[in-house]
């Protein structure tokens, strides 16, 4: 196990954090949950994965603890789902607010630059949404994916081993979802080599 890709889940609150856990398990990742305000030099993994969680981002970042410092210092490649991926955005100069049309349930997502993240997948497909607050402008970022109501469904940083995802990957009503977190552990695993 010790030649095993280290990606850890940090909570942010999600209702779904303990099942992004275990679909990882289920990659074969060596997995576990810490708290988003764990140091970063405690952290001895190759990815993280930030949950969502309940914090509306325009008002109640700080409850997203640490998470800001781990796009600024920890090395390994870092996926930020809903609220995670909104705190990504703001923190290197987008902006993120209330939806025009707050999406809960599924959602037919586009996929619009393939990338590493949506490798292998259909270019439209079904995705769990469960979200009042959304991304709105990200720059620095390429936009990978939509939907009709939310037109920043999934983003790539330029030039930092950054993604983000408006959706739920980890939930069994997302189409693809497993492959999706496959995808970005491969993202990972091939950082861990090089």
């Amino acid at each position: 196990m010790s030649d095993a890709v280290k990606v850890y889940v940090v909570d942010n609150g999600g209702q779904w954090t303990h099942r992004i856990w275990r679909v990882l398990r289920e990659i074969g990742c060596e997995t576990r949950i810490i708290p988003n305000v764990m140091p970063v030099d405690q952290i001895h993994a190759d990815g993280l994965v930030l949950s969502g969680g309940a914090p509306r981002v325009a008002w109640e970042s700080p409850k997203l603890g640490s998470c800001t410092d781990y796009f600024d210092r920890f090395s390994g490649p870092i996926l930020g789902e809903c609220v995670g991926m909104q705190l990504m955005a703001i923190h290197f100069g987008g902006s993120a607010g209330p939806a025009e049309v707050p999406e809960f349930g599924l959602a037919r997502m586009r996929v619009l630059e393939e990338d590493e993240l949506f490798r292998g997948l259909p270019k439209e497909f079904l995705v769990w949404e469960s979200h009042n607050d959304e991304v709105k402008h990200a720059p620095g970022f390429d936009v990978l994916a939509a939907s009709e109501n939310c037109k920043i469904q999934a983003i790539k940083h330029r030039e930092k081993p950054l993604y983000g995802v408006q959706f739920h990957p980890e939930v069994n009503n997302t189409e693809h979802g497993y492959e999706i977190l496959r995808n970005f552990v491969d993202v990972v695993a091939c950082r861990k080599k090089s």
